[in-house]
């Protein structure tokens, strides 16, 4: 009787796609990029091997997938908050700092993405020509409102930030280091 229900279970291909990402994701963190397999995607998820070779097609193809798809969520929020912001000077900049500095303020998975987004990215040369590639597309996009040394500056400290709390580097007043950041994305620092 249990084997006829799993047939007739209605299969959602897009739900296991999202399970095995967050599950490959989650082992990268944890444990290492090496220790992403289809095997362990696969226990995590509770789906047999072929079940992850059904979505991808090669392991390469699972992690190249988990890195767009953290990039995809790291842009969406540095859009979001490009959109909110009313001043036009330094917005990309300031979107970027909301994006890359955590002050706790964000849920664990946010954490995570930013996080995957950097072990990805130590990892994996051709991640980090991805990344390089998004970043660059992002400056000349934003030329007009971020293209000077003051914010470039401020990038490159948010960055490090973000480094640190991948890092588990304690930084005793985060909150005041983005604050004065975000001061320095103001027309008037910069002049």
């Amino acid at each position: 009787m249990e084997m006829e229900n799993a047939y007739k279970r209605k299969k959602q291909p897009e739900v296991i796609r999202r399970a095995l990402l967050d599950q490959a994701a989650r082992i990268t963190l944890e444990q290492g990029l090496s220790k992403v397999t289809f095997q362990a995607v696969a226990d995590a998820v509770g789906v047999t091997k072929g079940g992850v070779m059904h979505h991808f097609a090669t392991k390469n193809a699972l992690i190249l997938e988990v890195f767009n798809d953290a990039m995809a969520k790291f842009e969406a929020e540095v859009d979001a908050a490009m959109a909110k912001d009313p001043v036009r000077y330094g917005s990309f900049t300031r979107a970027y700092i909301d994006a890359t500095i955590s002050l706790g303020e964000k849920g664990q998975k946010e954490f995570d993405n930013q996080a995957t987004l950097y072990v990805l990215m130590l990892g994996d040369s051709e991640m980090r020509e991805l990344w390089a590639q998004w970043a660059n597309e992002q400056l000349k996009k934003h030329e007009a409102t971020d293209n000077t040394e003051t914010l470039c500056m401020v990038r490159l400290v948010a960055d490090g930030i973000w480094l640190s709390d991948f890092s588990g580097i304690n930084i005793s007043d985060k909150k005041s280091l983005r604050a004065r950041l975000l001061q320095m994305t103001q027309r008037d620092f910069d002049q």
